[in-house]
């Protein structure tokens, strides 16, 4: 397997590989949840209504495959 990527926690900014740990991409379970209470009050919001436009480049996508990662052999 290639070397872990280093993400941004999106909450607080620490850098790590947090899409190894069981709330990635965040680094914590609290910065998971201060991040969903941000959406609950609706300070994160999507900007604009999703299109099936928005899907086609995901429908070659297999079930077993993550969106967010390379598939084996695409690193």
């Amino acid at each position: 397997m290639g070397v872990p990527k280093a993400v941004k926690c999106p909450t607080c900014k620490k850098t790590g590989d947090w899409f190894a740990t069981a709330y990635g991409p965040f680094c914590s379970k609290r910065c998971r949840l201060l991040d969903l209470g941000k959406w609950f009050e609706e300070e994160h919001t999507i900007s604009e209504p999703l299109r099936p436009e928005h899907f086609e480049k995901y429908e070659e996508l297999s079930p077993d495959q993550h969106p967010d990662k390379p598939a084996q052999g695409d690193e």
